[in-house]
């Protein structure tokens, strides 16, 4: 699929935009959600924070070790990473606002000292050579104009034997049509690729796939569950924002998961440094 050219300062607006929508919707969380099936009721927050957990999973996490959150969102991923694993993060973002958010949620949970939050661009980090242990990349990557330069940069700033979580889009086959790759592009998501493909990326900027796990059908195939998500919180979206917020919220998320059934997968992932 080709790259999207949105760049880090409109991709930043866009998210500055949606920040306080977006909370309402998944309190801290930018990230798709994890059903076991249409007969699960756990919330959309709860099954979102599964995601967070499978992604810790796969990297191994230990207390002490320096993560980067590249693409933090609204925060919370970081929070249930730290005190989970006992690891100090660092989240990074385009969106001032959503620095704001999430260094607020930081104070209130009085996790400050262990996860913090700045604006900056995980195209060029301002971050030593070997800064992290590890990196989280959760839905993330698509957005990165230039993602070989993305890579390069996550592989700088990893220590020898580092380790990336991806939490990503895959395409399901590179015949998922011309449709998919419009509409994603529109959203600023131009690189979802298949898992080979993501395998190949990451080869390239010297990094070694170490597992994997679609989940596709149990996030985008899930379409249903989050348009009654976003009908559970209609009052308070209309009291906030607005009518015509609220409608464009349901119909971006049916028109999402319509496109995306079938066509799109969702993996998580765990990648090795093995040169540099």
């Amino acid at each position: 699929m080709a790259k999207t050219a949105i760049g880090p300062d409109e991709m930043g607006r866009r998210y500055d935009q949606s920040a306080s929508i977006t909370d309402v919707m998944n309190e801290g969380q930018v990230h798709l959600a994890y059903w076991y099936g249409r007969e699960d009721t756990t919330p959309l927050r709860e099954a979102s924070r599964r995601i967070t957990g499978k992604v810790v999973d796969a990297l191994g996490l230990r207390p002490g070790e320096r993560v980067l959150d590249a693409g933090c969102g609204l925060g919370l991923p970081a929070l249930d990473v730290a005190e989970a694993t006992g690891a100090h993060v660092t989240g990074v973002t385009v969106s001032q606002a959503e620095v704001d958010a999430a260094t607020k949620r930081a104070a209130e949970a009085r996790m400050q000292e262990q996860v913090r939050y700045q604006r900056a661009d995980f195209m060029a980090l301002p971050f030593p050579d070997a800064s992290f242990d590890a990196v989280l990349a959760m839905e993330s990557l698509v957005h990165a104009p230039d993602l070989d330069q993305a890579l390069r940069e996550l592989h700088r700033v990893l220590r020898p034997g580092g380790r990336v979580g991806l939490v990503e889009y895959t395409l399901e086959s590179e015949a998922a049509g011309l449709e998919v790759e419009e509409f994603f592009g529109n959203l600023g998501l131009g690189n979802v690729l298949t898992m080979q493909g993501w395998i190949e990326a990451f080869a390239k900027a010297g990094f070694a796939v170490e597992e994997y796990t679609q989940c596709g059908p149990r996030v985008f195939g899930m379409g249903p569950k989050y348009i009654e998500a976003a009908r559970g919180i209609r009052e308070r979206v209309v009291a906030q924002f607005g009518t015509e917020a609220y409608e464009g919220l349901e119909g971006g998320l049916a028109g999402f998961f319509e496109i995306s059934a079938g066509r799109v997968g969702y993996v998580v992932a765990a990648f090795g440094k093995v040169r540099g």
